[in-house]
Parts: C-alpha cells; sequence; structure tokens
C-alpha cells in the first residue's frame, strides 16, 4: 500500500455508486481515509462492497445524506482535505426530468458546495459528470469527432427529443 494518502481525510459523495465505489478502493489503496456519504448507510445491498474493501474497516467512515436537504454533507466533509462530488440522480426514465434529475443534480451539488464553503480544512473540490453532459445536442457523432466542452447537452434538444434517459440534460 502507498502511503501518500496517510493522515488525509477525504469525502466522496454518493459512495455506492460505480464510479464512487472505485474511487473510495483507489483512496483506500492509498492510505487515505475516506468518508464515504450514501442515502442509507444500513442497507447492505447499497454499502456491502464498500465495508469489504482493503482497508475498510480502518479507514472508512459511512454517512447518511442526500442531495436536497441542506447541511446533510456538512458532517461529513467537516475536517477533509479533499472532496469527490460524484452523487447525482441516474435513472434509466424519467416522468418528471426537472424534479427527478435536474433539480436534484443542480441543487445537491450546491447542497455540496455548501459544506465544502462551512469547512475550512477543504483545499480541493472534484465533480464528476456523465457521458450525459455531452450526449444529447443532436450533432453526429462519429469515431473521428473529439467530444469537448463544445458538445455539452443541449436543454432545448433535450425537451424536443425527450431525451433525458441516464442522467440530466443540462
Amino acid at each position: 500500500m502507498s502511503s501518500r494518502g496517510e493522515g488525509k481525510v477525504v469525502c466522496v459523495t454518493g459512495a455506492s455508486g460505480y464510479i464512487a465505489s472505485w474511487i473510495v478502493k483507489f483512496l483506500l489503496q492509498r492510505g487515505y481515509t475516506v468518508r464515504a456519504t450514501v442515502r442509507d448507510p444500513s442497507n447492505p445491498k447499497k454499502v456491502d462492497h464498500l465495508l469489504q474493501l482493503d482497508g475498510a474497516k480502518e479507514r472508512l467512515q459511512l454517512f447518511k445524506a442526500h442531495l436536497l436537504e441542506e447541511a446533510s454533507f456538512d458532517s461529513a466533509i467537516q475536517g477533509c482535505h479533499g472532496v469527490f462530488h460524484t452523487a447525482s440522480p441516474a435513472t434509466v426514465t424519467a416522468k418528471d426530468p426537472q424534479g427527478e434529475i435536474i433539480d436534484p443534480a443542480v441543487k445537491g451539488t450546491l447542497n455540496v458546495l455548501n459544506s465544502c464553503v462551512k469547512s475550512s480544512s477543504v483545499k480541493r473540490v472534484i465533480l464528476t459528470s456523465s457521458m450525459a453532459a455531452v450526449l444529447y445536442n443532436g450533432r453526429s457523432r462519429t469515431p473521428e469527432v473529439i467530444v469537448d466542452e463544445t458538445w455539452f447537452s443541449d436543454p432545448d434538444f433535450c425537451k424536443e427529443s425527450q431525451s433525458f434517459s441516464l442522467l440530466a440534460c443540462f
């Protein structure tokens, strides 16, 4: 085990998710203490894979947090050196994309950032996104296309085509 993170505490939001789980594993392997936020820390289906990671018994702490609850991330983030914000709604379909996907993603990110501002220890925040951020814009993607920030999803295109699958179009 590399000790690059020894003595450092970091928070990973949405830790039960696929990408976040890999981040937690990576951080534990490097000696970090990880404060992992999940909606329900008592749900074995959501947290057992985290609790079985090498180093979890010694350096993984689970915190209950919800994107739409103001200050819900305060205790997990207080005293952390860094925050990996991966929590965001993920669904294949949404009857109300604004209420089910976009609002929780945006408000949740603001809630996490507000908790970071309250903690003087936070030096870095890493915000993850998904391919949904650049997937829905009506432009053709071929193997030659380089997808960059000019490819952000177009909200008008999303509404017209009802392309709200996977994650938010914004």
